[in-house]
């Protein structure tokens, strides 16, 4: 299951794969507000910021904000996928953004000069890089003086109820991103980048009623969506029998996080 944090090429060509993940977290989590809303208002956006989003994917997070975004942002969204970028365009160029650009880009090279923006996104992203050092340095070369980087990731407990399915195809027991990119070293780059951060975890878990939700689900990643016939079989009688022992239903733990760090004014010249 490590390999969710792989080949972001084959993975991410399109939406349809993230898809299937994102279907059992809509469906099955349990919150008072939904994550993309949460983290909007953590950001506290204002009229006419310039905003980037480094890995935007297709663009869901401000489609599924916008009802608390303000008019007017000036965004602009990088992805390494075309695809991803093509359906990004579709979705948000309705939007009442005061302009959107949208580009094939290099988390490790962001195709922009130094203090270009008010705020700088990466949702679940920083684990697919080869080295999310050198990511967070980008976004801080990008940020103006005063402007905030917000780094999504998730810590080793989110979802273990899950993972620990997959042993039916030798897949690890905890959060395979969070391995790579998780709340230590997400608080440890960021802070030696900015010298400040701060996390808000979101207030959510996950209730989830159908098992073919969770076999969708976790065969659309690696090394669900390469395992033969008699590994999914037994896959099966796992998620069966999890759900068995919880009388129909699957309580999972959420641990995701928001990380939030500014650019100090004093500090925009130190960018080694």
């Amino acid at each position: 299951m490590t390999a969710i944090a792989k080949g972001p090429a084959q993975q991410y060509a399109d939406s349809r794969k993230l898809a299937a993940r994102s279907r059992l977290n809509r469906k099955y989590t349990l919150s008072a507000i939904p994550w993309f809303e949460w983290v909007a208002q953590q950001l506290l956006f204002q009229k006419n910021d310039s905003v980037l989003d480094v890995g935007s994917g297709s663009g869901w997070f401000w489609t599924a904000s916008a009802n608390v975004l303000p008019e007017g942002l000036a965004l602009t969204l990088v992805d390494s996928s075309a695809g991803m970028i093509d359906e990004a365009m579709q979705h948000c160029r309705k939007m009442p953004l005061a302009s959107i650009e949208c580009r094939i880009g290099d988390a490790l090279a962001l195709p922009f000069g130094d203090d270009c923006f008010d705020k700088v996104l990466a949702m679940h992203m920083l684990y697919h890089v080869s080295d999310p050092a050198v990511g967070i340095r980008e976004m801080f070369r990008v940020l103006k003086p005063g402007g905030w980087l917000a780094v999504t990731t998730n810590d080793t407990a989110n979802k273990r109820e899950l993972h620990e399915l997959t042993a039916a195809f030798d897949g690890a027991a905890s959060d395979p991103a969070a391995a790579i990119f998780g709340y230590d070293t997400a608080r440890h780059l960021m802070y030696n980048r900015f010298g400040n951060v701060d996390l808000r975890r979101y207030p959510a878990h996950m209730r989830i009623t159908n098992p073919d939700d969770v076999f969708v689900a976790l065969t659309s990643y690696p090394p669900g969506d390469q395992a033969n016939d008699a590994q999914l079989a037994a896959f099966r009688k796992t998620i069966e029998g999890a759900f068995r022992s919880g009388n129909g239903v699957l309580e999972v733990r959420i641990e995701t996080g928001l990380f939030l760090s500014q650019k100090r004014v004093e500090a925009s010249n130190n960018r080694s």
